[in-house]
């Protein structure tokens, strides 16, 4: 049997490539090296956090399964920076892990049209190319011989290739806990001329709940009422648990001190670069040494087991050590560990061989997602997921690509940045990557991608009809505080007074009145009695759109300048050497990165605006002959 798609890995990226591809009448199949390991959480037990609950909320919008997940498996939903501005707050909810995975696993099992099948891949079939164009592949080959056939392969292999973990000077291969490595496939995709790296990312300890004094910790409620992830999920019925918070102190941090000697990190062992933003706790140890403590959160990883999580605490310190430390820390004076934590280190594809449609370069056909390309996490997994998923089935269908902008969606963001830019450490989405993140607030990712999932294919009818329920009602709302006046009476202004705004002197709208900062949707209730809230969400973009209807047309005006050279496009294997005003170093750069447009090659590091301006120059003359 030949597929349209095939999927190599089931985490996060790959669950949401193979569903995507199959929901858009693509034949697709998914192979994992493990079948009970689909979806797994092999970090923290959580999804979303600034910035990724972004990513979340987008997948979601396009038609993507995270968001649904989460919301059956969640045990605790929070808002992150919920007094801060509607730019910068974030969902993040705790998994049950066993629920999401049985969940996600579900997903999978009943989407028609996707197969999923246990297999180690090892090679890819590539023939040699015929004339000057790229190889195409065909397919991937296990190590056990069978061959799988198909028109195009999405490679997910989170921290598989060639994995070695590392627990104090001890190491051994792994792709994650103790599961075994993906260990031919770098030197296949060496073969085909892609260059790689190797990157390190760590996870923490697992201690035993029933050997955690709780009461010595701050317990850290989830927010009541719980908000879903998922625009489809009208709310969350199931129970929260608690999280709790506790420190490390100068005991904890001699004893890290005192055993780097053991560290691997520190020894040199371990050679792959680490996440900046997310240290080990040893890193954070040396490089904050006037810090006496940092946060330690304890996260439940589900409602039937007794293991927690101890998150802050990665490390791959020796297993001794690991005991020792933890027991320095208030609550956990006894506390058994259940799982060590451990460093792993894995071979990457520098996202710089990529196309914006996450297609490789070199050999067309194959699509890359995911820690393959230098991430972290399992929301940017996920994103890449749903986008090289789409763009394989795009590709089957003889359609033309979709490539997501940065003024459209974090998710264009984070590939822009991957394609554009690359990475030399494990790549985090922040909001201030974002240059427009004033227009891709996590509650309009609907508004920004709902439609394009629509025309995909991915957007069912029920989902569509809360969409365009919403749509409805902010337009509805946004007309009637535009129409409705409020007089200047004795009682509106000592209302107005009361809620500490100025008084009225003339007549203004409610909209008028809401864009003033210290006035919200409440104290409009307050100066118009009887008039009804917009339902669900569609009062906060109701507000959002209001307060910052300036700043809003301030960053449009910006995305129109962007567009002029987003649409000058770039020919598919421009020849850079010949051109007069640009530096050897331009040169290079643009040869290596291949940037499609002229607005990504105004992005990549080192092409200065005069080189921008000279290739502008060499393309209408391009264009013009």
């Amino acid at each position: 049997k030949e597929y349209d798609v095939i999927v190599v890995g089931a985490g996060h990226a790959g669950c949401e490539a193979a569903l995507a591809a199959a929901r858009m009448g693509c034949s697709a199949l998914l192979l994992t090296m493990n079948l009970d390991s689909v979806a797994y959480m092999s970090c923290n037990p959580a999804i979303g956090g600034l910035a990724k609950g972004h990513l979340v909320r987008e997948i979601d919008a396009l038609g993507g399964r995270m968001a649904k997940c989460i919301d059956t498996a969640g045990i605790q939903f929070r808002v992150l920076n919920r007094g801060k501005g509607p730019a910068v707050r974030a969902s993040r909810a705790q998994a049950d892990k066993l629920h999401y995975r049985l969940e996600m696993r579900s997903l999978l099992d009943e989407e028609e049209g996707l197969d999923l099948k246990q297999a180690t891949v090892e090679s890819l079939l590539v023939p040699e190319s015929k004339g000057s164009g790229c190889p195409a592949v065909e397919g991937v080959k296990t190590n056990i011989g069978v061959a799988f056939r198909g028109r195009t392969v999405i490679l997910t292999t989170g921290t598989f290739l060639r994995g070695l973990a590392h627990v104090g000077l001890a190491s051994y291969p792994s792709g994650r806990g103790a599961e075994s490595p993906a260990q031919g496939l770098t030197a296949c995709l060496e073969s085909l001329g892609f260059k790689t790296g190797r990157l390190k990312t760590g996870t923490c300890p697992r201690v035993d709940a029933r050997s955690i004094d709780f009461k010595a910790m701050v317990e850290q409620p989830g927010d009541d009422p719980p908000t879903p992830f998922s625009y489809s999920t009208e709310k969350i019925d199931q129970p929260q648990m608690p999280c709790w918070l506790t420190y490390t102190n100068p005991d904890t941090h001699e004893i890290i001190r005192g055993s780097l000697d053991r560290s691997p990190l520190y020894r040199g062992v371990i050679k792959g670069v680490g996440p900046r933003y997310c240290p080990s706790v040893e890193d954070k140890v040396v490089r904050f040494e006037e810090r006496e403590r940092h946060q330690i959160f304890i996260e439940p990883e589900g409602r039937r087991t007794f293991e927690t999580y101890v998150n802050g605490l990665s490390t791959s310190l020796p297993i001794d050590v690991q005991v020792k430390m933890l027991r320095t820390i208030p609550g956990m004076e006894r506390a058994e560990i259940m799982r060590p934590g451990y460093a792993i280190e894995y071979d990457f594809v520098p996202p710089t061989q990529l196309k914006p449609t996450l297609e490789t370069r070199p050999v067309s056909g194959l699509y890359h997602a995911g820690q393959i390309n230098g991430t972290s996490g399992y929301e940017e997994a996920a994103a890449q997921g749903i986008m090289a998923g789409i763009n394989a089935a795009l590709r089957c269908r003889g359609e033309e690509g979709l490539v997501l902008d940065r003024h459209q969606a974090y998710i264009g963001v984070l590939i822009d940045d991957l394609v554009t830019k690359g990475t030399r450490e494990p790549y985090r989405m922040f909001t201030s990557r974002a240059e427009y993140r004033l227009l891709l607030r996590q509650d309009n990712a609907d508004l920004r991608l709902r439609e394009q999932g629509r025309a995909l294919g991915l957007v069912d009818d029920a989902d569509y009809g809360l969409y365009a329920d919403k749509l409805r009602a902010i337009e509805e709302e946004l007309r009637r505080l535009e129409s409705t006046q409020v007089r200047p009476t004795a009682e509106i202004n000592r209302i107005i007074e009361e809620l500490g705004s100025t008084p009225l002197n003339k007549p203004l709208s409610l909209k008028e009145l809401l864009r003033r900062p210290e006035l919200d949707y409440s104290s409009l209730g307050k100066l118009n009695e009887g008039s009804p809230l917009p339902p669900g969400e569609a009062a906060d973009e109701v507000e959002a759109q209001v307060k910052y209807e300036g700043y809003i047309k301030r960053q449009e005006a910006e995305v129109e300048k962007l567009k002029k050279l987003e649409k000058m496009r770039i020919p598919e294997g421009f020849d850079y050497s010949g051109l007069a005003g640009l530096s050897n170093e331009v040169r290079e750069k643009l040869a290596e990165v291949q940037p499609a447009s002229l607005g990504q090659a105004s992005r990549i590091s080192g092409v200065t605006p005069s080189a921008v301006s000279a290739l502008m120059v060499h393309l209408k003359r391009h264009q013009g002959g």
